[in-house]
């Protein structure tokens, strides 16, 4: 395939949108409607509310913290193989999660086996879906990510159904068959050669020149923060609310209204940051303080009303922000380099994922409410709101474009490496298959 210098922002990127939907349901999905089974695990294995968070944390880090693999593979070989041995892992291991006879056993298939598949799928994805898109980046990217909000309004309640009817074991080999689907969603990509790619150089070079590159590493610890929080109320929303004295299926009704809340914010945050003049990263910060804030609200709401209001408040923010902060990696790396630098990014960020929920869990347990929790992972989400203030341009009135991108990058490359770009290293005829 010709190389292009900008992205066509159309084309067979629509059909990478519709995997990336479908891919993004599959796993975020899922992880987001697991809660239905937090309470499961709590009374079969008898054990506290802190080490059963661990599975979903676990399964969390390793898909953000396994994404730097997904992503050198897909330069290697190609986006469409890594996502396709992806969902083969993921649907293995809610299958062995089925005969768990412990919370280790649980640990290793969900957290280990389900989450390398799960980084192998999403990262590539997302990756290959920014290549081919420039001016409507923050649409296509919020259009792919609803099937996250659409996802998780039907499985959570799915679930719950799944649960009574065929208890959690048979729910869990009927969620396998699920993720086997995410073969047919890889097997749908197009890798798609840019200009900018000769210049970015190999998978090591690339991460020379991101450990140099100081906004991306500020906003790396920016999304580490608001990473922090953003799960906790999928995880024990629904233990809050029956705490509260809800019935169970109110309770996953509620994650569901949430879902929904999370798909109208999508689709609204990804046609506003195309429309919106200035960087994007000025809307991730407007969508994650608003988020942070609604956290922090929540446990203050005893009424049914004021909680399910508040609820949703946080289910259109925190949807809101998803699209935009994919969409402003590519302003600060290049989209040269959004594939590793996206793998790189989720996996410093998953350390805020890998210890949010289970330190809202022990703080249920220390203080017998969730009222602490809740206020704690706000606070995340307001201090990585405030680091955004510091990414270069975020005052400006304009944003760069796809040819500035390449610039920036190209600049980027000869001051990291010169001695590479003075040798002609990573020149065209170098990259070509």
């Amino acid at each position: 395939m010709a190389s292009r210098v900008e992205p066509p922002d159309g084309g067979w990127g629509w059909i990478v949108v519709l995997s990336a939907f479908f891919q993004s349901a599959l796993v975020f999905g899922v992880l987001r409607s697991f809660g239905v089974f937090f309470l499961e695990f709590v009374e079969v294995f008898k054990e506290p509310a802190a080490r059963v968070s661990w599975i979903t944390s676990i399964g969390i880090a390793v898909q953000q913290f396994g994404s730097p693999v997904g992503s050198a593979l897909s330069t290697q070989f190609g986006p469409r193989p890594v996502v396709i041995t992806g969902g083969i892992l993921a649907a293995l291991g809610m299958m062995l999660a089925s005969f768990a006879t412990s919370l280790m056993h649980l640990y290793l298939s969900i957290g280990l086996v389900s989450g390398t598949g799960w980084a192998l799928s999403f990262t590539p994805t997302v990756a290959c879906l920014s290549r081919y898109f420039s001016k409507r980046r923050s649409l296509a990217t919020g259009l792919a990510l609803t099937g996250v909000g659409l996802s998780s309004f039907v499985f959570a309640p799915f679930f719950q159904w799944l649960i009574t009817y065929y208890a959690w074991r048979g729910a869990l080999l009927l969620v396998a068959a699920l993720s086997l689907h995410l073969v047919a969603c890889g097997a749908l990509l197009r890798p798609l050669r840019l200009a900018e790619d000769p210049v970015v150089g190999s998978p090591m070079a690339q991460l020379l020149s991101l450990f140099h590159h100081r906004p991306f590493l500020c906003y790396c610890v920016a999304l580490t923060l608001i990473n922090a929080g953003y799960f906790v109320p999928y995880v024990h929303l629904v233990a809050h609310t029956q705490d509260l004295g809800w019935d169970p299926l109110p309770a996953a009704f509620l994650l569901s209204l949430v879902a929904v809340a999370d798909l109208a914010g999508r689709v609204f945050s990804g046609w506003l940051g195309d429309v919106c003049p200035g960087p994007v990263a000025r809307l991730l910060a407007l969508w994650s303080f608003l988020t942070g804030m609604t956290l922090a609200l929540l446990p203050v709401a005893q009424q049914s009303l004021v909680l399910t209001v508040l609820a949703l408040a946080y289910g259109f923010s925190s949807g809101a922000l998803t699209p935009v902060a994919f969409s402003v990696l590519p302003e600060l790396v290049g989209v040269g380099r959004v594939y590793f630098g996206l793998g790189l990014l989720q996996m410093v960020e998953s350390i805020g994922g890998l210890l949010g929920a289970p330190l809202s869990g022990y703080l249920r347990d220390l203080t017998g409410s969730y009222t602490v929790s809740f206020v704690v992972t706000g606070a995340f989400l307001l201090s990585g709101s405030m680091m955004l203030f510091i990414l270069p341009g975020f005052f400006s009135c304009f944003r760069p474009s796809a040819t500035e991108q390449y610039s920036v990058t190209k600049s980027l490359e000869v001051r990291v490496s010169p001695r590479k770009a003075e040798c002609g290293e990573g020149s065209p005829g170098a990259q070509d298959p």
